[in-house]
């Protein structure tokens, strides 16, 4: 028995010893901006952050040589991801033409992802197959490889769309539309681009454990001039997948706000899209509103997306029986 018994205790101790070592490991993967700040060697920052800006690592080593080397742990500039966007895309907007023109030409064509995805980046391949790049039918392929190839012969540069979160249906109608811009205003377009690229493989590549931004939310009653008090208001996460479902669900207090504040902080605010669901048709019954008998407005859902784990998303909603309106508010 007595063997038996420290059989079990080892067995224990090992997996105790597994778990540990799998968690370190699960740590270590995490990147933060301490972890950036805080002694990390020259070639850690750039494994982490030498692919934000497509094959131009020079703007890390910038980053480093600039920010981090010289300053460390005691850089009160670089606080949060959003701090350390801007001083990445200062180095960009502050670079010659010269590095622009090469930052942007460094981007494959669209049309070489359509056509060779195995040869991009892991992050571009990421990229093109979440927009649906390789589901394009011939008639819409047919159109895409023509304006792209007009597009390339008029500007000199590949045409460039942040299209992570883009259907194949924005990219044909983006490359439509900017066909006809000067090429001033089209340099500059393709140039925010890869920016707003930059930004996206920046919240995928930093841990923000503790988000200081949050959502809140207000309904007025445009119909009796006051705000919507005991309206019935649902909040739905529907990305990323892992966490999607109903986050919670709220009763507006008299002054037509979410009672308890917030409707997401700290570890609940995550980047992704959301979705309210406001009871309106329930709401302007109890109030003795006039709706018809098939209200016109019933359960209005409004979709958004949240961006930057750093900020105040204020998403509030104007509405009567017959209209409603909303805005990004913060």
């Amino acid at each position: 028995v007595r063997i038996r018994f420290t059989f079990i205790q080892c067995c224990i101790f090992v997996l105790a010893i597994a778990s540990i070592l799998m968690s370190s490991a699960a740590d270590s993967s995490s990147v933060t901006i301490p972890n950036l700040l805080e002694g990390e060697s020259k070639d850690t920052v750039l494994s982490v952050l030498g692919g934000i800006y497509e094959h131009s690592p020079w703007v890390a080593e910038t980053l480093y040589e600039s920010k981090i080397a010289s300053c460390g742990a005691g850089n009160a500039t670089i606080e949060n991801v959003r701090h350390l966007f801007d001083a990445m895309s200062a180095i960009v907007d502050d670079a010659s033409q010269e590095q622009k023109m090469e930052l942007v030409r460094a981007h494959p064509d669209l049309a070489a992802k359509v056509e060779k995805l195995s040869t991009l980046t892991k992050e571009s391949q990421e990229e093109q197959s979440r927009a649906g790049l390789g589901t394009l039918t011939e008639e819409e392929r047919t159109k895409f490889l023509t304006l792209n190839e007009a597009y390339r012969t008029k500007f000199g540069f590949p045409f460039i769309l942040a299209v992570r979160n883009a259907s194949k249906h924005t990219v044909l109608a983006a490359i439509e539309g900017r066909i006809g811009n000067s090429a001033e205003v089209e340099f500059a377009t393709a140039l925010a681009q890869v920016h707003k690229i930059a930004w996206m493989r920046l919240l995928a590549a930093i841990d923000t454990p503790e988000p200081t931004g949050f959502l809140t939310c207000h309904v007025l009653d445009t119909a009796n001039g006051c705000p919507a008090a005991n309206m019935s208001v649902q909040l739905h996460r529907l990305s990323p997948p892992e966490s999607a479902g109903l986050v919670a669900e709220f009763v507006t207090n008299d002054d037509g706000r979410l009672p308890g504040g917030p409707a997401l902080k700290g570890k609940d605010f995550q980047v992704g899209v959301y979705e309210w669901t406001f009871f309106v048709g329930d709401y302007f019954a109890r109030k003795g509103t006039y709706i018809s008998g098939t209200p016109f407005l019933d359960e209005v859902p409004i979709r958004f997306g949240i961006d930057d784990p750093t900020e105040h998303y204020h998403v509030p909603l104007l509405v009567s029986p017959w209209s409603f309106s909303t805005y990004r508010g913060s």
